[in-house]
């Protein structure tokens, strides 16, 4: 038997990481604090800052989502769409965790932690309802998922959010509750407010995306494109998150400060929200045999949120100071760390199954 060199040891996971990327959670940590800053020293930012909206969210934070989204959508290879709207191991299974065990998820979580405050509940379910349209491509593509198969999950969810948002709400809010003696509560949105949320969130990026592509490509070639255009665009992705956290934070700072409490009670379910989706739906990737990267974009766009369009929503029926409305504010302050720790333990994931030696066969 002829012994066989050792194969080198891979590159720490921070190793393999730009310096903007390796030092994410420190610069998340500094946006939060600039951004409480901000809303501390200015007490008036807040208000000029919430006079100007799209669809209900604030103008800066809509730009900071446009510029955050777009870098990645433009990384997307378009010819490869075809093999992941073929593979059924991944669509049913996100059409199930998406629509069905996330939104029952949060309603149990709602009712079993926050029975007494039945502001915070209904924005919490409400959160659970509006599926992941917008960061969980920056998790996804941090965090080295299939970059292709969350292109075409966040796009079929975002149908799936038009189509069902509204009678999920009322299923959720009135008619569960109903059946198990609990308190309802009504939801007005429409179906185009939802669309024109997804259209503006989604459509605007994602077209930008795919013309940069295909524009880029035909002109100048593919290893044009790849190698020197996409690197130069790839950081104003994490510059237009940490741009949106940090107004985020400056837009509430009040409210998070002045009500440490109720933050800390909205945070909880959060919590165990997130890190139930993602870890199970993880699992049930890899039993179902996907790959590293698409079980990686499975977890991710199964626990990520559409939070800009639970905000909307909160704010235009329940107004922009009920507990609706900071429920769904502290859902993205709790969702950012949490999903940005979750793409460093991907990445733990990804290192240690590419060092696992399978078994010599006899």
């Amino acid at each position: 038997m002829t012994a066989t060199a050792p194969a080198p040891s891979p590159r720490p996971v921070a190793g393999r990481l730009s310096t903007l990327d390796r030092f994410l959670p420190l610069w998340i940590l500094a946006a939060m604090a600039a951004g409480l800053g901000l809303g501390r020293l200015l007490p008036g930012l807040g208000d000029a800052l919430s006079k100007v909206t799209v669809t209900g969210v604030s103008l800066p934070i809509a730009l900071g989502l446009l510029v955050m989204m777009y870098p990645v959508l433009a990384k997307v290879r378009y010819d490869r769409l075809g093999t992941v709207t073929r593979d059924r191991r991944l669509l049913v299974p996100s059409l199930v965790l998406n629509w069905v065990l996330g939104p029952a998820l949060m309603f149990a979580l709602a009712w079993l932690l926050l029975p007494d405050l039945p502001e915070y509940r209904t924005g919490l379910i409400i959160v659970g309802l509006a599926r992941c349209i917008a960061m969980v491509i920056i998790w996804n593509d941090l965090a080295h998922g299939d970059r292709e198969a969350a292109a075409v999950l966040v796009a079929v969810n975002s149908v799936f959010q038009v189509l069902a948002f509204a009678v999920l709400g009322w299923f959720y809010l009135t008619v569960l509750p109903g059946w198990l003696g609990l308190p309802t509560t009504g939801l007005e949105v429409s179906m185009w407010e939802i669309a024109r949320n997804v259209l503006i969130f989604l459509g605007i990026p994602l077209a930008a995306g795919y013309l940069t592509r295909r524009v880029g490509e035909r002109r100048k070639g593919r290893a044009w494109y790849e190698n020197r255009f996409l690197p130069r665009i790839g950081p104003f992705a994490l510059y237009g998150l940490l741009f949106t956290i940090v107004i985020l934070f400056a837009l509430q700072g009040n409210a998070i400060t002045g009500r440490p409490w109720d933050v800390v009670r909205i945070a909880l379910p959060l919590l165990i929200y997130f890190a139930v989706m993602w870890a199970g739906s993880y699992a049930l990737g890899r039993a179902i045999g996907l790959s590293y990267e698409r079980t990686t974009t499975l977890a991710f766009t199964a626990a990520g949120n559409n939070f800009e369009l639970a905000i909307a929503v909160a704010i235009a029926t329940f107004g922009v100071t009920s507990g609706q409305a900071l429920a769904g504010v502290v859902g993205p302050l709790i969702e950012v760390p949490v999903l940005v720790a979750l793409v460093y333990v991907s990445l733990a994931l990804r290192r240690r199954s590419s060092t696992e030696v399978p078994p010599t066969r006899r």
